[in-house]
């Protein structure tokens, strides 16, 4: 996904939302900090979008632009209507969210998470491809190890499971240092 799809899906899921603020919750909400992201980090061709004003509106996002729907076959991309509930996110992770807000978005307003509260949510679902994006974000330099594991702090997780994000931090920026 490019910066530009990203864009025309958030005016799409306003549209159809009948809401002109939606949350940017997956992957490519990295779009909104990086809009020249590197390619390994725009793979999919889904965005996860969910009304913030209309939360009862997330199906009619997913029946109108979802997967295998018109608009998926028509741009290549779809978006996936979501409840805000849907991903795991720190503490105030709404006061660092970027805004993607344009000429292209229609004038709805797209509140895309943060680079380093994306990649502790992506870490809490601990699955492979979550862990190989983050592995990506360190890599690139788009994220620092010492602020991710201050988000990891303020996911609503227990102990056992934050000691468990947080080691994988410490082992794979060391990993990548080396």
């Amino acid at each position: 996904m490019t910066r530009e799809e990203l864009e025309h899906a958030i005016r799409a899921a306003c549209d159809v939302a009948k809401d002109r603020e939606v949350y940017v919750i997956g992957s490519q909400a990295i779009l909104g900090q990086y809009p020249d992201a590197p390619a390994e980090l725009r793979q999919s061709a889904e965005a996860d979008i969910a009304p913030k004003n209309k939360p009862e509106h997330a199906d009619m996002i997913d029946g109108a632009l979802g997967e295998l729907s018109t608009f998926h076959r028509t741009h290549s991309f779809y978006v996936r209507g979501l409840s805000i509930t849907a991903a795991t996110l720190p503490d105030g992770w709404e006061k660092r969210a970027k805004i993607v807000q344009n000429e292209n978005t229609g004038g709805g307003k797209g509140i895309c998470v943060e680079a380093h509260d994306l990649a502790a949510s992506k870490l809490k679902a601990y699955r492979e491809k979550d862990r190989e994006f983050v592995r990506t974000l360190l890599d690139k330099g788009l994220i620092k190890p010492n602020k991710l594991t201050r988000m990891i702090n303020l996911l609503p997780i227990d102990l056992a499971e934050r000691a468990r994000l947080i080691e994988w931090v410490d082992l794979t920026a060391r990993d990548l240092a080396s």
